[in-house]
């Protein structure tokens, strides 16, 4: 099945009222508010790499209301352990037998607040929850249900007693992306609004749980050229040969652009893939998956500065090879 214009039509308008819902709350953060929703939408999880203040908390808490759905909020922590993720096991004395207590990961949206101070064991709790959408305590398997996301944060200022994401974790993220400080205009309506404070302001629900499930399965139907494909492999190919990398694009980040292109042209209200959607997000879907190499890092180079470099040098596909 190939979603069709009327498709692409309702699942654009259901996707700007989920954003316009939660803009009331996060003032002139129309990109990242869609982003975030691109990445729910492509059942993915998102990275915000930003300092604190910037609304991290409010824009998890403000998706879930918006969807009808339940939002935790885990702090990460040194001594944080896996099951205080998880859950565990507790035995019951009255009926003889261990019954399991799910822990915070078990909700639509979950924020993992500085998920770099946890320790990398504490951090391998989430692999299998992220990539699966299941929590496996004791032999025995729970799935989180769904929809499902984790929005992870860490300050890319105060490195001191934090460890590094690795590799197998940055992978997991569809998307990496900062919220940012909010324009002179949002800030003045920020400081009218003082009255009220961020933890009251709630969105009503726009759509439910069951609803965004199945816009999940719509988006999957978007129609992806080949050359889109070709476009996407050459993009990914690029980076695992640039002289400044030292580990390109993984196989999994390559699919993940195209099932996030998906979403993306979907809510742009097309029911196919034009090169535009892939150029719009490489960078937040693939810059956080390079590993540069540690003399470019010293001269300045960036993971954000070699997608940008990657997709001037990779011409897209014109019009007339996509027809």
């Amino acid at each position: 099945m190939t979603m069709t214009p009327d498709d692409a039509s309702r699942f654009a308008a259901d996707l700007d009222r989920l954003v316009g819902a939660v803009e009331e709350v996060l003032l002139g953060k129309n990109r990242v508010i869609r982003l975030a929703f691109t990445a729910l939408l492509s059942e993915g999880h998102l990275l915000l790499e930003d300092v604190p203040g910037t609304g991290k908390t409010s824009l998890a808490r403000a998706m879930a209301q918006s969807v009808a759905g339940s939002s935790n909020r885990v702090q990460f922590t040194p001594d944080l352990l896996p099951g205080d993720i998880t859950g565990v096991s507790v035995y019951d004395q009255r009926t003889g037998a261990f019954e399991f207590h799910p822990g915070p990961i078990f909700a639509n949206i979950v924020l993992a607040d500085e998920i770099n101070r946890a320790s990398p064991k504490t951090q391998s709790a989430l692999l299998e929850v992220m990539e699966e959408g299941q929590v496996t305590v004791d032999g025995q398997t729970h799935p989180a249900g769904r929809p499902f996301m984790v929005i992870a944060t860490q300050n890319p200022v105060e490195q001191a007693g934090t460890y590094r994401l690795p590799e197998a974790q940055l992978d997991r993220f569809l998307m990496r992306t900062s919220i940012g400080y909010p324009d002179h205009a949002s800030t003045i309506r920020i400081l009218e609004g003082t009255d009220q404070r961020a933890h009251d302001q709630r969105v009503e629900p726009r759509l439910d749980a069951d609803e965004i499930v199945r816009m999940a399965a719509l988006a999957r139907t978007v129609y992806v050229d080949p050359t889109i494909h070709d476009y996407v492999s050459r993009l990914v190919d690029a980076t695992r040969t640039a002289k400044e990398v030292r580990l390109g694009v993984s196989v999994r980040g390559a699919l993940a652009l195209v099932r996030a292109a998906k979403t993306h042209a979907a809510g742009r209200g097309r029911h196919y893939v034009v090169p535009d959607d892939v150029k719009a997000l490489a960078e937040p879907v693939l810059a956080h998956r390079l590993i540069l190499d540690p003399e470019a890092e010293f001269d300045g180079v960036t993971a954000s500065n070699m997608i940008a470099q990657v997709l001037i040098e990779t011409p897209p596909p014109s019009a007339r090879q996509a027809g």
